[in-house]
């Protein structure tokens, strides 16, 4: 058997399929009707909407199959995900890359497959639109324009997915992309036995902002905060606009001395910002911190109340130092 090999942009890959926030979701009804007609189309008994995981490809979508995932180095996916072209394998038992695969000569028992990559919004092959029998076939010209014409479906919900989950003004996941992301992250981290550290922060005086300047002036400050975020933490960690002036950021893997680079990062970027001529007004901020250790992991509703209540004892405490500096 051969494991397919690692896209050369897979990090880069990895965060465009996590943006998406569809990984161990529900099975829902625009996916699952284009697997049906897939199935009922090229008259095979397993369709599949194929997302490849780090460690699994993980079925959005599934006909035919009962199984919600199975290992990345023994997908047929993983190897269809390194081009742009409909992978197909006429008869796996005649194809060395597969044919001692345990897909292949344990269930589903699969002889043909046809796999057509399927990407994200920025054009990384994070998945397959796939077919496959147990027994072999052909697979006609005719037949890879109807699945590409599938696939370009499935990648059109894709989009919206991401749409619906990312705020317009910042670019950054909104609260619903983020609770996707977020779940999916920590469950990996707890899995792995990792601890994982969610920021909560609140804009401080941010209403004045508005009210002087105008909403236009608000939006570029959101903005503004928005990419300090994305310069001071990691391209790993997930950031998000929560809603109004409350942001997010969850980060995994970093013990509570490590956080503290971050976060001076950030505190940085945001002193030159204050500091600059330009600068009209200062933007200031609380923060509240709740971390989730492996000997006592939380779910993502405890992480984000502890962290909200911890950012407005911070609020608060700053709004005391700012009424006796007065």
């Amino acid at each position: 058997m051969q494991a397919a090999e690692i896209p050369r942009d897979e990090a880069k890959r990895l965060k465009a399929l996590r943006m998406l926030g569809v990984l161990d979701t529900p099975a829902e009804e625009r996916f699952d009707r284009l697997t049906r007609l897939a199935r009922r189309s090229f008259g095979v008994p397993i369709a599949l909407v194929s997302l490849i995981d780090a460690n699994r490809q993980w079925f959005k979508s599934r006909q035919g199959l009962e199984a919600t995932e199975t290992p990345r180095d023994i997908s047929f996916c993983g190897h269809a995900i390194l081009g742009s072209d409909t992978l197909v394998i006429p008869d796996a038992h005649a194809d060395e890359r597969f044919a001692d695969n345990p897909l292949v000569t344990a269930e589903p028992c699969i002889r043909f497959y046809a796999g057509r990559p399927i990407s994200a919004p920025d054009g990384c092959k994070i998945g397959t639109l796939c077919l496959i029998d147990s027994e072999p076939r052909s697979f006609t010209d005719e037949d890879l324009e109807l699945l590409d014409d599938l696939a370009e479906m499935v990648e059109d919900e894709l989009t919206a997915c991401q749409i619906a989950s990312i705020d317009e003004l910042t670019g950054l996941s909104n609260r619903r992309g983020f609770h996707a992301l977020a779940q999916t992250v920590l469950a990996l981290c707890q899995r792995l036995q990792k601890s994982a550290s969610l920021l909560f922060i609140d804009l401080d005086g941010f209403k004045p902002i508005n009210d002087r300047f105008g909403h236009e002036e608000g939006d570029r400050a959101l903005r503004e905060v928005a990419d300090m975020l994305v310069d001071a933490f990691r391209n790993s960690d997930v950031i998000a606009r929560l809603g109004g002036d409350e942001f997010g950021v969850l980060l995994t893997h970093v013990s509570a001395a490590e956080l503290k680079i971050p976060m001076e990062r950030f505190a940085q970027r945001v002193q030159l910002r204050n500091a600059a001529p330009e600068a009209r007004y200062a933007i200031g901020y609380s923060v509240g911190v709740a971390t989730s250790e492996p000997e006592q992991p939380l779910c993502l509703e405890e992480l984000m109340s502890q962290a909200d209540r911890l950012m407005y004892e911070k609020k608060q405490e700053n709004k005391r130092e700012g009424a006796r500096s007065c």
